[in-house]
Protein backbone atom coordinates (compact mmCIF):
# COMPACT_ATOMS: atom_id res chain seq x y z
CA UNK A 1 0.00 0.00 0.00
CA UNK A 2 2.72 2.44 0.86
CA UNK A 3 4.41 1.74 -2.56
CA UNK A 4 1.21 2.37 -4.16
CA UNK A 5 0.64 5.74 -2.66
CA UNK A 6 4.80 6.43 -3.50
CA UNK A 7 3.79 5.60 -7.11
CA UNK A 8 0.68 7.43 -7.46
CA UNK A 9 2.37 10.24 -6.00
CA UNK A 10 4.90 10.62 -8.25
CA UNK A 11 2.41 10.12 -11.02
CA UNK A 12 1.16 13.24 -9.82
CA UNK A 13 4.10 14.88 -9.68
CA UNK A 14 5.12 14.37 -13.01
CA UNK A 15 1.55 14.75 -14.47
CA UNK A 16 1.28 18.55 -13.11
CA UNK A 17 5.10 19.38 -14.19
CA UNK A 18 3.96 18.47 -17.83
CA UNK A 19 1.26 20.52 -17.16
CA UNK A 20 3.33 23.34 -15.95
CA UNK A 21 5.98 22.94 -19.12
CA UNK A 22 3.72 22.34 -21.76
CA UNK A 23 0.36 25.08 -21.16
CA UNK A 24 0.22 28.69 -21.25
CA UNK A 25 -0.93 29.49 -17.77
CA UNK A 26 -1.48 33.23 -18.50
CA UNK A 27 -3.88 31.78 -21.12
CA UNK A 28 -5.40 29.91 -18.77
CA UNK A 29 -5.60 32.82 -16.12
CA UNK A 30 -7.16 34.87 -19.03
CA UNK A 31 -9.36 32.12 -19.69
CA UNK A 32 -10.49 32.15 -16.34
CA UNK A 33 -11.12 36.04 -16.19
CA UNK A 34 -14.05 34.93 -18.33
CA UNK A 35 -16.15 33.05 -16.01
CA UNK A 36 -19.60 34.91 -15.12
CA UNK A 37 -21.66 35.14 -11.95
CA UNK A 38 -24.51 33.25 -14.12
CA UNK A 39 -22.20 30.38 -14.85
CA UNK A 40 -21.21 30.05 -11.18
CA UNK A 41 -24.36 30.12 -10.07
CA UNK A 42 -26.05 27.69 -12.71
CA UNK A 43 -22.79 25.27 -11.74
CA UNK A 44 -23.92 25.04 -8.05
CA UNK A 45 -26.98 24.35 -8.96
CA UNK A 46 -26.15 21.52 -11.07
CA UNK A 47 -23.48 20.03 -8.17
CA UNK A 48 -27.17 20.31 -5.68
CA UNK A 49 -28.73 17.90 -8.44
CA UNK A 50 -25.91 15.92 -8.58
CA UNK A 51 -25.92 14.89 -4.75
CA UNK A 52 -29.44 15.06 -4.07
CA UNK A 53 -30.50 12.72 -6.93
CA UNK A 54 -27.58 10.60 -5.76
CA UNK A 55 -28.89 10.33 -2.05
CA UNK A 56 -32.06 9.66 -3.68
CA UNK A 57 -30.52 6.35 -5.64
CA UNK A 58 -28.94 5.58 -2.05
CA UNK A 59 -31.82 5.69 -0.56
CA UNK A 60 -33.59 3.56 -2.81
CA UNK A 61 -30.66 1.33 -2.70
CA UNK A 62 -30.86 0.79 1.00
CA UNK A 63 -34.55 0.16 0.68
CA UNK A 64 -33.89 -2.52 -1.03
CA UNK A 65 -31.25 -4.07 1.19
CA UNK A 66 -34.10 -3.87 4.08
CA UNK A 67 -32.22 -0.96 5.34
CA UNK A 68 -34.19 1.91 6.58
CA UNK A 69 -32.78 5.24 5.47
CA UNK A 70 -34.61 8.56 5.79
CA UNK A 71 -34.37 11.13 2.74
CA UNK A 72 -33.10 13.40 5.26
CA UNK A 73 -30.82 11.74 6.74
CA UNK A 74 -29.18 9.98 3.05
CA UNK A 75 -28.84 13.78 1.39
CA UNK A 76 -27.09 14.82 5.15
CA UNK A 77 -24.75 12.05 4.55
CA UNK A 78 -23.98 12.62 1.07
CA UNK A 79 -23.41 15.98 1.34
CA UNK A 80 -20.81 14.59 3.86
CA UNK A 81 -19.10 11.75 1.78
CA UNK A 82 -18.61 14.22 -1.10
CA UNK A 83 -17.03 16.60 0.75
CA UNK A 84 -14.39 14.48 2.10
CA UNK A 85 -14.00 12.79 -1.70
CA UNK A 86 -13.33 16.05 -2.67
CA UNK A 87 -10.62 16.42 -0.03
CA UNK A 88 -8.98 13.16 0.46
CA UNK A 89 -6.73 11.37 -1.44
CA UNK A 90 -8.41 8.41 -3.55
CA UNK A 91 -11.57 9.48 -4.06
CA UNK A 92 -13.79 6.99 -1.86
CA UNK A 93 -12.65 7.94 1.59
CA UNK A 94 -16.09 10.31 1.78
CA UNK A 95 -17.99 6.88 0.92
CA UNK A 96 -16.40 4.85 3.61
CA UNK A 97 -17.49 7.71 5.99
CA UNK A 98 -20.85 7.70 4.52
CA UNK A 99 -20.80 3.69 6.01
CA UNK A 100 -19.00 4.04 9.27
CA UNK A 101 -21.36 7.06 10.47
CA UNK A 102 -24.47 4.63 8.95
CA UNK A 103 -23.54 1.75 10.98
CA UNK A 104 -25.33 1.97 14.43
CA UNK A 105 -29.34 1.55 14.55
CA UNK A 106 -29.52 -1.20 12.99
CA UNK A 107 -28.65 -4.81 12.50
CA UNK A 108 -25.52 -5.86 10.85
CA UNK A 109 -23.44 -3.05 12.00
CA UNK A 110 -20.71 -1.85 9.54
CA UNK A 111 -21.09 -4.48 7.48
CA UNK A 112 -24.90 -4.04 6.46
CA UNK A 113 -24.31 -0.33 6.33
CA UNK A 114 -21.58 -0.90 3.75
CA UNK A 115 -23.53 -3.29 1.33
CA UNK A 116 -26.03 -0.14 1.05
CA UNK A 117 -22.71 2.35 0.00
CA UNK A 118 -21.28 -0.34 -2.47
CA UNK A 119 -24.19 -1.38 -4.23
CA UNK A 120 -25.28 2.71 -4.40
CA UNK A 121 -21.60 2.82 -6.02
CA UNK A 122 -21.78 0.26 -8.39
CA UNK A 123 -25.21 1.67 -9.84
CA UNK A 124 -23.61 5.35 -10.63
CA UNK A 125 -20.26 3.34 -11.65
CA UNK A 126 -22.27 1.37 -14.08
CA UNK A 127 -23.84 4.42 -15.55
CA UNK A 128 -20.66 6.01 -16.26
CA UNK A 129 -18.98 3.51 -17.81
CA UNK A 130 -21.98 2.78 -20.37
CA UNK A 131 -22.20 6.23 -21.07
CA UNK A 132 -18.50 6.10 -22.21
CA UNK A 133 -18.68 3.46 -24.17
CA UNK A 134 -21.95 4.32 -25.98
CA UNK A 135 -19.32 7.91 -27.03
CA UNK A 136 -16.90 5.33 -28.81
CA UNK A 137 -18.39 5.21 -32.30
CA UNK A 138 -18.92 9.67 -31.86
CA UNK A 139 -15.20 10.47 -31.64
CA UNK A 140 -14.66 11.09 -35.50
CA UNK A 141 -17.50 13.60 -35.10
CA UNK A 142 -15.40 16.00 -33.37
CA UNK A 143 -13.86 18.94 -35.33
CA UNK A 144 -10.26 17.32 -34.70
CA UNK A 145 -12.04 14.51 -36.76
CA UNK A 146 -10.04 11.65 -33.92
CA UNK A 147 -11.02 8.45 -33.18
CA UNK A 148 -10.92 7.74 -28.94
CA UNK A 149 -7.02 8.06 -27.90
CA UNK A 150 -5.94 4.30 -26.88
CA UNK A 151 -4.66 5.87 -23.09
CA UNK A 152 -8.46 6.62 -22.50
CA UNK A 153 -10.14 3.07 -23.58
CA UNK A 154 -7.82 1.12 -21.66
CA UNK A 155 -8.25 2.50 -18.45
CA UNK A 156 -11.95 2.53 -19.30
CA UNK A 157 -11.94 -1.33 -20.42
CA UNK A 158 -9.95 -2.45 -17.39
CA UNK A 159 -12.42 -0.51 -14.83
CA UNK A 160 -15.38 -2.30 -16.36
CA UNK A 161 -13.47 -5.77 -16.90
CA UNK A 162 -12.47 -5.65 -13.16
CA UNK A 163 -16.41 -4.44 -12.04
CA UNK A 164 -17.87 -7.48 -14.08
CA UNK A 165 -14.92 -9.81 -12.66
CA UNK A 166 -15.58 -8.97 -9.06
CA UNK A 167 -19.59 -9.08 -9.65
CA UNK A 168 -19.18 -12.89 -10.86
CA UNK A 169 -16.41 -13.66 -8.20
CA UNK A 170 -18.48 -12.62 -5.29
CA UNK A 171 -22.28 -13.45 -7.11
CA UNK A 172 -21.14 -17.53 -7.46
CA UNK A 173 -19.30 -17.58 -3.82
CA UNK A 174 -22.06 -15.59 -1.88
CA UNK A 175 -25.18 -17.05 -3.00
CA UNK A 176 -26.79 -14.04 -0.63
CA UNK A 177 -24.72 -11.30 -2.47
CA UNK A 178 -26.18 -12.66 -5.96
CA UNK A 179 -29.91 -12.01 -4.39
CA UNK A 180 -29.34 -8.67 -2.96
CA UNK A 181 -28.01 -8.03 -6.24
CA UNK A 182 -31.26 -8.69 -8.48
CA UNK A 183 -33.06 -7.07 -5.02
CA UNK A 184 -31.21 -3.46 -5.79
CA UNK A 185 -30.90 -3.79 -9.43
CA UNK A 186 -33.68 -6.29 -11.21
CA UNK A 187 -36.66 -6.93 -9.29
CA UNK A 188 -40.02 -5.01 -8.86
CA UNK A 189 -38.78 -2.54 -11.79
CA UNK A 190 -35.52 -1.70 -10.17
CA UNK A 191 -33.70 -1.14 -12.50
CA UNK A 192 -35.44 1.20 -14.51
CA UNK A 193 -35.17 3.34 -10.98
CA UNK A 194 -31.43 2.78 -10.60
CA UNK A 195 -30.98 3.59 -14.66
CA UNK A 196 -33.42 6.69 -14.10
CA UNK A 197 -31.56 7.82 -10.99
CA UNK A 198 -27.75 7.31 -12.26
CA UNK A 199 -28.45 8.65 -15.57
CA UNK A 200 -29.62 11.93 -13.99
CA UNK A 201 -26.62 12.37 -11.84
CA UNK A 202 -24.32 11.12 -14.93
CA UNK A 203 -25.76 13.88 -17.00
CA UNK A 204 -25.62 16.57 -14.29
CA UNK A 205 -21.97 15.74 -14.17
CA UNK A 206 -21.32 16.08 -17.80
CA UNK A 207 -23.58 19.37 -18.09
CA UNK A 208 -21.27 21.03 -15.01
CA UNK A 209 -18.25 20.61 -17.21
CA UNK A 210 -20.02 21.56 -20.51
CA UNK A 211 -20.45 24.64 -18.19
CA UNK A 212 -17.46 25.42 -17.50
CA UNK A 213 -16.25 25.00 -20.75
CA UNK A 214 -18.65 27.47 -22.25
CA UNK A 215 -17.84 29.74 -19.28
CA UNK A 216 -14.15 30.33 -19.76
CA UNK A 217 -15.25 30.76 -23.61
CA UNK A 218 -14.84 27.67 -24.80
CA UNK A 219 -18.18 26.13 -25.74
CA UNK A 220 -18.03 22.50 -26.70
CA UNK A 221 -20.09 20.79 -29.39
CA UNK A 222 -22.81 18.68 -28.26
CA UNK A 223 -21.19 15.61 -29.34
CA UNK A 224 -17.92 16.60 -27.17
CA UNK A 225 -20.95 15.55 -24.22
CA UNK A 226 -19.94 11.82 -25.08
CA UNK A 227 -16.30 11.77 -25.82
CA UNK A 228 -14.38 14.38 -24.30
CA UNK A 229 -16.32 15.15 -21.41
CA UNK A 230 -16.94 11.49 -20.20
CA UNK A 231 -12.91 10.81 -21.20
CA UNK A 232 -11.83 13.81 -18.81
CA UNK A 233 -14.61 12.88 -16.04
CA UNK A 234 -12.90 9.16 -16.61
CA UNK A 235 -9.15 10.03 -15.35
CA UNK A 236 -10.48 11.14 -11.72
CA UNK A 237 -10.98 7.10 -11.37
CA UNK A 238 -7.34 7.17 -11.18
CA UNK A 239 -5.99 7.47 -7.47
CA UNK A 240 -3.95 10.01 -7.65
CA UNK A 241 -4.28 13.21 -5.53
CA UNK A 242 -7.72 14.93 -4.27
CA UNK A 243 -10.39 14.90 -5.75
CA UNK A 244 -9.08 14.28 -9.42
CA UNK A 245 -7.15 17.66 -9.45
CA UNK A 246 -4.00 17.23 -11.63
CA UNK A 247 -4.56 14.01 -13.89
CA UNK A 248 -8.42 15.72 -15.19
CA UNK A 249 -6.71 18.93 -15.92
CA UNK A 250 -3.77 16.86 -17.96
CA UNK A 251 -6.84 14.78 -19.64
CA UNK A 252 -8.46 18.16 -20.09
CA UNK A 253 -5.59 20.22 -21.76
CA UNK A 254 -5.05 16.94 -24.36
CA UNK A 255 -8.88 16.49 -25.13
CA UNK A 256 -9.82 19.85 -25.72
CA UNK A 257 -7.64 20.71 -28.63
CA UNK A 258 -10.13 18.01 -30.48
CA UNK A 259 -12.68 19.89 -30.14
CA UNK A 260 -10.86 22.79 -31.67
CA UNK A 261 -9.34 25.00 -28.45
CA UNK A 262 -6.20 25.38 -26.89
CA UNK A 263 -4.57 23.11 -24.17
CA UNK A 264 -5.34 26.20 -21.77
CA UNK A 265 -8.93 26.27 -22.37
CA UNK A 266 -9.36 22.70 -21.22
CA UNK A 267 -7.33 23.36 -18.26
CA UNK A 268 -9.05 26.44 -17.04
CA UNK A 269 -12.30 24.59 -17.69
CA UNK A 270 -11.28 21.98 -15.71
CA UNK A 271 -10.52 24.12 -13.31
CA UNK A 272 -13.52 25.77 -13.03
CA UNK A 273 -14.96 22.33 -12.56
CA UNK A 274 -13.60 21.00 -9.98
CA UNK A 275 -13.91 24.55 -8.05
CA UNK A 276 -17.49 24.51 -8.57
CA UNK A 277 -17.74 20.42 -7.77
CA UNK A 278 -15.83 21.84 -4.15
CA UNK A 279 -17.60 24.59 -3.59
CA UNK A 280 -21.13 23.03 -4.08
CA UNK A 281 -20.16 20.29 -1.52
CA UNK A 282 -18.94 22.60 0.83
CA UNK A 283 -22.23 22.23 3.18
CA UNK A 284 -21.00 18.74 3.64
CA UNK A 285 -17.92 19.90 5.92
CA UNK A 286 -20.47 21.98 8.37
CA UNK A 287 -22.46 19.36 8.55
CA UNK A 288 -19.70 16.73 9.85
CA UNK A 289 -18.39 19.40 12.16
CA UNK A 290 -22.08 19.55 13.18
CA UNK A 291 -22.69 16.15 13.76
CA UNK A 292 -19.57 14.74 14.83
CA UNK A 293 -20.02 12.63 17.86
CA UNK A 294 -23.55 12.48 17.72
CA UNK A 295 -25.63 9.26 17.06
CA UNK A 296 -26.01 8.40 13.54
CA UNK A 297 -29.01 6.47 13.51
CA UNK A 298 -31.06 6.14 10.29
CA UNK A 299 -34.46 7.17 11.18
CA UNK A 300 -37.25 6.76 8.54
CA UNK A 301 -41.02 8.28 9.02
CA UNK A 302 -41.88 4.46 8.95
CA UNK A 303 -38.59 2.57 9.78
CA UNK A 304 -40.76 -1.17 10.46
CA UNK A 305 -42.93 -1.01 7.63
CA UNK A 306 -39.86 0.31 5.35
CA UNK A 307 -37.89 -2.79 6.50
CA UNK A 308 -40.91 -5.05 6.84
CA UNK A 309 -41.04 -3.95 2.44
CA UNK A 310 -37.46 -4.54 2.15
CA UNK A 311 -37.61 -8.06 3.52
CA UNK A 312 -40.84 -9.05 0.97
CA UNK A 313 -38.73 -7.45 -2.13
CA UNK A 314 -35.90 -9.81 -0.97
CA UNK A 315 -38.13 -12.74 -0.89
CA UNK A 316 -39.95 -11.88 -4.40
Amino acid sequence: MLLFRFATGILLIGVLAALLLNVDISAVLSALNKVSPGHLMAGLVLVQVQIVVSAVRWQFTARRLSFSLSFLHAVREYYVATAVNQLAPGGIAGDALRAFRLRHGQSGGLKRSAKTVVFERLSGQLSFFLLFAAGVFFWPLLPGGSAMPGGMLLPAAIGLAGTMAVLVVVVMRYRGFGRELGAVFVRHYAWAVQASLSITVVLAYVALFMLASHAVGAPLPPVSALTIVPASLLVMLVPTGLGGWGTREAAAAALWPLAGYGAADGVAASLVYGALALVGALPGIAILLLTRGLSETPVAGNAAQTETAGHDESRA
